[in-house]
């Protein structure tokens, strides 16, 4: 007998002393300190941005290193440079150039620019990137997606037909502007800008490009002269069908034709056999080569064979007088080098954080943006577009053993030699190679298995992915990429208008609560019903919504309607607030609104797990008055131990 009320009385102590440590972790939740203010957020990130918190607590001679080490990267990693490593750049940077050469020369034909524009944005840039820039493998240059998206926007603006000096000048004003905001986005760590183009919406919309700029080549491959500037599918085929029944030289589609089925029966071949890395990346130097040699010996521009003609050669000329910094179409300039910046920088990232990966190493975006802010703002100066990664000459590049960006280097000074000595050569060159070589390297933008598999994980994303590239492909550019991004946005927007508001139990033989949905294993406390709200945010976009969304689980829970036989009574609502990082006016007088139609009801609301934005204004609020500070607990299980033993602890201290 003396047993049995010896381990009453310790079951009481322990009772006792259970809710005594429940209490003080109320009051740690309870008497948080107050978080930073707006301005002290705002203050911090500047702070960061400028020194990075590794940087904060070092010397002013050590910060300033440090600063310089994260602007400069090659000041960090060029002082153990060696020359083993030279020799494999070399190999790559001369196998890159190969590459390089003839692809410029097409995307600046693609662009609607002379072929040394293209030539003349494969030296400085790449340049630029070798010293500030982060990858090793990124190859820097003119890339197809960016020479089209330029023609489509800027032709908008001047006819590049009709005034090819001010579309030139146009060009060159949107590569400052695209440089400008690519600058701001990595110095103000603005990266999630990019962000706004998911995976989903670029898949869609490199292949809606590919698509276009494939069907663009058709008047180089077949010799047209009159041709629409238009991008959209049914534009292109309405122009190739009129063209017809104009004058057509069929050499110009034997020559192209030919060397198309060349350069990918060399990437067929580069791809069985891994040794042969460096047959595809010459292949369009060589094609250039012979076909020049072609219509040099046989005459064959005498037969309506179009050729390059004239390609200027020399340095890179000054280029500043030539922006067009004020006048009517400033705005519409800012507006495509906004979208330009945009799609250069996700285009370059995306492909130099794969192969980073690949490596083991870390991209910093930010310094990414920065470096590639800088090449293009001194690219404007000096006649060259926007320019950016580009996915096939980095793999190139990768495949060639490159180790630094010295690999960009030695690109850039074979290309320049070439501007220099070798581009009188190129007057023979045939308009027909340059659509071949373009057109051989646009099935690497077209990605099946990725769209599948988009496809089978997020029906919505797929979505996205279908708008970006029907609306590249029958509209325009930009409509594509606003499709994308609206529907991108309507589904951000969907999730937080209609958030997912989930019913707990205990895992058994545990302190977990977690879905029953999820886990129909989950146990539901009686008389208690605990509910998580799955959003960031509880605003005025989603507040009635789940506000209305609890009460009609508590009317059903009490009922026991369909789905529901048990029937139990609802005593304690217990808010699981885990997920919710914020709060606004509207998300608290909802909660203000629950809380008083559950009185009414006879039911107690408590909360569980508040951050810290979101107790401190529920304190403002005065709400957590309302419902009492004992209500509020630190995890969800103390609250339900807390709801279930508040009646034992009454009794109690009553006794």
């Amino acid at each position: 007998m003396g047993s049995v009320l010896v381990d009453q009385t310790f079951s009481v102590e322990q009772q006792l002393d259970d809710v005594d440590h429940r209490m003080e972790r109320n009051h740690w939740v309870l008497n948080s300190p107050e978080p930073p203010a707006p301005w002290q957020e705002l203050l911090r990130c500047i702070r960061n941005t400028v020194f990075p918190p590794d940087q904060q607590n070092k010397g002013n001679r050590k910060r300033v290193c440090s600063f310089l080490e994260a602007l400069f990267p090659i000041l960090k990693w060029g002082r153990n440079y060696k020359a083993s490593k030279f020799r494999n750049d070399l190999m790559a940077g001369l196998t890159l150039a190969s590459l390089s050469i003839p692809q410029s020369i097409g995307y600046a034909n693609l662009a609607n620019l002379d072929p040394q524009y293209g030539l003349y944005t494969s030296v400085i840039p790449p340049l630029i990137y070798a010293v500030m820039g982060s990858s090793r493998e990124l190859a820097i240059g003119p890339v197809a997606v960016v020479s089209l998206l330029l023609s489509s926007l800027v032709q908008k603006i001047v006819d590049p037909v009709a005034d090819p000096v001010a579309y030139r000048n146009q060009v060159l004003t949107v590569t400052f502007f695209a440089g400008i905001f690519q600058a701001v986005f990595g110095c103000f760590r603005l990266g999630f800008f990019v962000d706004f183009l998911s995976h989903a919406a670029i898949v869609g919309f490199m292949a809606g490009a590919a698509i276009v700029i494939g069907l663009q080549q058709l008047k180089g491959l077949l010799g047209i002269n009159h041709f629409t500037t238009k991008t959209d599918v049914v534009s292109v085929l309405k122009s190739l069908f009129k063209s017809i029944h104009q004058p057509w030289y069929p050499l110009n589609i034997v020559l192209g034709c030919s060397f198309l089925i060349f350069l990918l029966f060399t990437r067929f071949i580069g791809r069985r056999n891994k040794k042969l890395f460096w047959l595809p990346a010459i292949a369009p130097l060589i094609s250039v080569i012979l076909s020049t040699l072609i219509v040099y010996l046989t005459k064959a521009d005498k037969h309506g064979v179009k050729i390059v003609k004239h390609v200027k050669g020399g340095l890179n000329p000054s280029s500043a007088h030539q922006l067009q910094l004020t006048g009517p179409h400033v705005a519409q300039a800012a507006k495509t080098g906004l979208i330009s910046a945009v799609i250069a920088l996700t285009e370059a990232i995306a492909v130099g954080r794969s192969f980073a990966t690949i490596k083991g190493y870390h991209l910093d975006g930010n310094t990414e943006m920065v470096a590639m802010g800088f090449m293009n703002v001194v690219g404007s100066l000096t006649s060259c577009y926007v320019a950016t990664g580009s996915f096939s000459r980095t793999a190139v590049n990768f495949s060639s053993g490159c180790q630094t960006v010295v690999s960009n280097i030695v690109m850039a000074i074979t290309v320049l030699v070439s501007l220099l000595l070798f581009t009188k050569l190129l007057y023979f060159t045939p308009m027909a190679i340059l659509a071949s070589i373009i057109l051989s390297a646009l099935p690497g933008l077209i990605d099946i298995n990725a769209a599948y598999h988009i496809w089978k994980v997020d029906k919505l994303d797929f979505l996205a992915c279908l708008g970006a590239f029907l609306g590249v492909l029958f509209a325009s550019v930009e409509i594509g990429l606003l499709v994308a991004v609206t529907i991108s946005f309507a589904k951000i927007l969907l999730n937080s208008i209609r958030p997912g508001i989930e019913a707990l139990g205990r895992l058994p033989r545990t302190d977990i609560f977690c879905e029953t949905g999820q886990y129909p294993m989950a146990i539901e406390v009686p008389g208690i019903l605990v509910i998580r709200i799955n959003s960031g945010l509880l605003c005025f976009a989603n507040a009635n919504f789940v506000r209305e969304r609890i009460m009609r689980w508590v009317t059903e829970e009490n009922d026991g309607i369909e789905g529901n036989a048990k029937g139990r009574v609802v005593q304690v609502v217990l808010l699981d607030l885990s997920n919710v990082m914020n709060v606004d006016t509207s998300g608290i007088h909802a909660l203000e609104e629950l809380q008083r139609k559950l009185f009414l009801h006879g039911i107690e609301l408590a909360i569980a797990n508040p951050k810290w934005q979101v107790i401190h204004k529920l304190k403002l609020a005065k709400f957590v008055d309302k419902i009492g500070g004992d209500k509020v607990y630190l995890s969800v299980a103390e609250a339900v131990d807390g709801s279930l033993g508040s009646k034992v602890a009454s009794a109690l201290s009553s006794c």
